[in-house]
């Protein structure tokens, strides 16, 4: 009998061993069916369900807030009531008579305004006519004064037409850097040469008293200069041109070293400058474009 019966429960655990097996077989054939898009769609009803969830959850939020208004309007509700009933109370004690000389007195005041109105509108377009244009202003008057100096910039093309030897090291940038400081040594001359001497810039004339008091020459340079330039300007060939000396030349660009030398070089070869020599000044002429 032993023998029998542990050969039953053997069979039994071989046939649910084997059931299992079909189950899982099962199993992985199911699962093997729709691998890539079983996880988009789980995917897909996952962030659905969230949405949903978190529009519910804002729709409780509102109705929340709702409930506990409503207490609130309640009682407004019943301060309102309270109010009308006090009026009508108000108004039930009211003598009649009273009630009839105020209406009236608000129909008259009405009828006043609207006849008073059209008055002053008639009154206001009459004092329109009446008043004079005015007479137009005349335009503001130009001041004449004299052009700045010229700003003639060289080209790229310009530039590259100049032989190798003569361009150098040079670039647009520092030669037109150059041509800005010129005209800005030009425009300080012509300054100096059309003001007056009382009416030239304080610190000039400071300085030099500075220099007189401190018995230093300095001043009758500073004298000289000016002399000299309002000579050189009236010469022929310089007169209504701008113009600056070597002298002038103290940057920031445009230095008297050897960058300096082939700048002006170049200026010269290309016409944006000529130069004269007057007693023992270098005069450099600024030329107008063409």
């Amino acid at each position: 009998m032993d023998v029998k019966g542990s050969g039953s429960s053997l069979d039994s655990i071989i046939s649910s061993f084997n059931t299992r097996i079909t189950e899982l077989q099962e199993l992985v054939i199911g699962r093997n069916m729709y691998p890539a898009s079983s996880i988009t769609d789980l995917s897909a009803v996952d962030a659905s369900l969230k949405a949903m969830e978190l529009q519910v959850q804002a729709i409780k939020d509102r109705l929340r807030e709702e409930i506990e208004a409503i207490p609130k309007a309640k009682k407004l509700i019943d301060a309102s009531l309270r109010q009308q009933k006090k009026l009508q109370s108000m108004c039930s004690h009211v003598p009649s008579n009273l009630l009839d000389r105020v209406a009236a007195s608000n129909l008259g005041s009405s009828r006043r305004l609207m006849s008073e109105t059209p008055k002053q509108c008639t009154n206001f377009d009459n004092e329109k006519l009446e008043e004079e244009p005015a007479a137009p202003l005349p335009p503001p008057k130009e001041k004449k004064g004299r052009a700045p100096p010229p700003l003639w910039f060289i080209t790229v093309d310009e530039l590259d037409s100049l032989s190798s030897y003569m361009r150098g090291r040079l670039t647009l940038e520092k030669v037109n850097a150059a041509i800005s400081d010129m005209a800005m040594y030009a425009e300080a001359n012509a300054h100096l040469i059309a003001a007056p001497k009382k009416k030239l810039a304080e610190n000039i004339w400071e300085k030099a008293l500075i220099l007189l008091i401190l018995g230093s020459n300095h001043t009758i340079l500073v004298a000289n200069h000016l002399r000299e330039l309002r000579d050189i300007a009236m010469t022929e060939g310089v007169k209504g041109k701008y113009f600056f000396l070597e002298t002038d030349i103290k940057g920031p660009s445009l230095k008297l070293d050897n960058t300096g030398k082939a700048i002006l070089t170049v200026l010269r070869h290309l016409g944006r400058i000529s130069e004269i020599r007057i007693g023992h000044h270098r005069v450099i002429i600024l030329s107008k474009p063409q």
